[in-house]
């Protein structure tokens, strides 16, 4: 019997003996197509030479630097490329270990700012319906996950929410795309105004909708709009990058490709594609120099942070990923990907809608497809087709909860950043396959 507590207690998951390009392999002697890069951190597949030897030669030199002592070379360099690949304005970095410790620093950054500039008031933080924002007491507070919230949900802080921009389920038939983005929009700002916009710090949201909603990408026009919105009312706007972010959309940042430049980004994952736990606040110069200015300090900070061969595999992933041309090969792939799972889920009576953007890509299921029907939650859809695609040595993150938290199934896919055609060719039989035998079709 093992004493790890497994993410299930009923069941011991296979043991991973090795791994190499987009392929893992167990114990037992099985291998499985990585098609979600574990939690789409696996950017750069498995084994990949160039950060293992630079894991190595850090390891070498300084394997560990507390931060209240020193800094290192390459958590410098490492920052110094982020930024230079940031959105317009964004001039700080904040190494940390992973995607909800980004969090928990990001909402503490943003309090203090205001705390620096005498406005103590603000305290309210105002987030989406299902979104997911990380699993630790403040990250799971402004994250709108329900089953994951619902047995802590007396030590989580109160967080006004609003509607996600999920346009496959919530855009009615005769509504315009702009007119649904409008009252998207009007809802935020009727939230702003409903806690008082002199207490709200800042708004939080997923640039492109990960775990909890599959691949869900925004509204044109829809961030430029809340970028307007926390303009004129002086709050934040956090954009949560930690699965969508460091070119798994097809741009570095997925923000980009709305045009609008958050105050803070927070990543992760794919920051150092699995090599080592790292995650990382980006922040506006203005907000670090409020800081500079009147404490002198940031009151915050944790034993990993900056940790010199996490930052070293980090900086060696986003080498690769420039030197390589990676980012156009997301676009590339991507796009295959998208049409491959039209040609074969495109007309699929239980298939409602295929999205994403770049290679992170959602399926969403349902009972019936003209109606948009769900299953019923007691039928677990989402856990056989993960059941039939390990089976069929196919790794897939599917969810439940898509709708409300309750009702819906998706799957997603976040492919390694190297996935050639054939491999992708080979995900989607494997697919085809796991998704009938679940459904018994």
């Amino acid at each position: 019997m093992s004493h790890i507590i497994h993410r299930s207690l009923r069941q011991t998951p296979p043991i991973a003996a090795s791994a190499s390009g987009i392929t893992m392999f167990d114990t037992a002697g099985n291998a499985y197509l990585d098609a979600s890069g574990g939690a789409a951190v696996s950017s750069l597949g498995h084994g990949h030479p160039d950060v293992i030897a630079a894991m190595h030669r850090q390891i070498d030199r300084c394997a560990y630097a507390h931060t209240a002592f020193f800094t290192t070379e390459v958590a410098e360099e490492l920052a110094e490329r982020l930024i230079a690949r940031a959105p317009s304005g964004i001039d700080a970095v904040y190494l940390v270990s992973g995607g909800s410790e980004a969090m928990e620093t990001a909402l503490k950054l943003a309090r203090q700012y205001f705390v620096e500039g005498g406005e103590t008031r603000r305290s309210v933080f105002i987030a989406r319906r299902q979104s997911y924002h990380g699993n630790t007491l403040g990250a799971l507070a402004v994250g709108g996950n329900e089953w994951r919230r619902k047995p802590f949900a007396p030590l989580l802080m109160d967080v006004p929410r609003v509607a996600p921009c999920y346009e496959y389920r919530d855009r009615a038939a005769r509504q315009s795309v702009d007119d649904y983005t409008a009252a998207l929009l009007d809802e935020l700002e009727t939230a702003i105004m409903a806690a008082g916009p002199e207490r709200v710090i800042g708004f939080v949201a997923e640039p492109v909708v990960g775990a909890t909603g599959g691949a869900i990408p925004p509204t044109p026009g829809y961030f430029k709009g809340v970028r307007e919105i926390c303009d004129r009312h002086g709050i934040l706007f956090i954009a949560d990058e930690v699965m969508c972010g460091m070119g798994r959309t097809g741009t570095m940042f997925a923000i980009e490709q709305d045009g609008v430049a958050p105050d803070i980004i927070t990543v992760a994952k794919g920051l150092g594609a699995g090599y080592q736990p790292v995650g990382a606040v980006l922040a506006q110069g203005a907000i670090v120099d409020r800081l500079r200015h009147g404490s002198g300090s940031f009151l915050h900070g944790h034993t990993y942070i900056g940790h010199p061969v996490a930052a070293a595999a980090a900086l060696a992933v986003q080498q690769v990923i420039e030197r390589d041309n990676l980012l156009e090969q997301v676009q590339k792939r991507g796009a295959t990907l998208r049409r491959m799972l039209g040609d074969v889920f495109g007309k699929h009576e239980h298939v409602g809608d295929i999205r994403g953007r770049g290679l992170f890509v959602g399926i969403e299921l349902v009972q019936d497809r003209a109606s948009k029907e769900p299953f019923a939650p007691a039928c677990r859809v989402h856990a056989a087709i993960k059941q039939e695609a390990m089976a069929r040595g196919l790794m897939v993150y599917p969810m439940g909860g898509t709708i409300d938290g309750q009702r819906g199934d998706h799957i997603l896919l976040a492919p390694p950043f190297i996935v050639t055609a054939h491999e992708l060719s080979e995900i989607v039989t494997r697919l085809e396959e796991a998704v009938n035998a679940a459904l018994k079709i």
